[in-house]
C-alpha cells in the first residue's frame, strides 16, 4: 500500500477515523519533536559548557518540574511516534493475522515497559 502524502489522500485511504487521526498525529508530533529536540540539544550541549555538564548539574536541572515535564513530553511523543511508525511496518511485513497479533502484542508490551521505566527514572530524581 502506498502511504498517503496529503490529508485528502489519507481520508480516501483510511479505513477508520482512528487511522486518519494517527496519520495526522504523525505529522504534528514529528514537527513538535523537531523543535523539542532542537531545544533540548541547545540547552544541554550548546548553552552549557563541557566542564559544567556533570551528573550533579543534570540532577539540579531536573529538580525543576518544568524540565521534568519537558523531558517527559519528548519521551512520550517520541515513543508514540516511533511505536506508530513500527506498527505501520508490522502491518506491511507480517502477513498472517495471528502472527501480526502476537508481534504487536509483544512489541506494545516491550514499549510500555520502556516508557514506564523512562517515566519512573525521570520522576524519581
Amino acid at each position: 500500500m502506498i502511504r498517503a502524502r496529503t490529508l485528502t489522500d489519507a481520508r480516501q485511504q483510511s479505513h477508520s477515523n482512528a487511522e486518519l487521526n494517527w496519520w495526522i498525529f504523525m505529522r504534528i508530533s514529528g514537527l513538535i519533536l523537531v523543535f523539542l529536540i532542537l531545544g533540548h540539544i541547545y540547552m544541554t550541549f550548546i548553552q552549557v559548557s563541557e566542564s559544567d555538564a556533570t551528573f550533579d548539574a543534570v540532577v539540579a536541572k531536573l529538580t525543576n518540574p518544568a524540565w521534568k515535564f519537558y523531558d517527559w513530553l519528548i519521551l512520550l511523543l517520541a515513543m508514540l511516534h516511533g511505536v506508530n511508525g513500527a506498527r505501520y511496518s508490522i502491518e506491511d511485513y507480517v502477513r498472517s493475522r495471528p502472527n501480526r497479533a502476537w508481534v504487536k502484542g509483544i512489541f506494545y508490551t516491550v514499549c510500555a515497559v520502556i516508557f514506564l521505566l523512562g517515566t519512573v527514572g525521570l520522576f524519581s530524581i
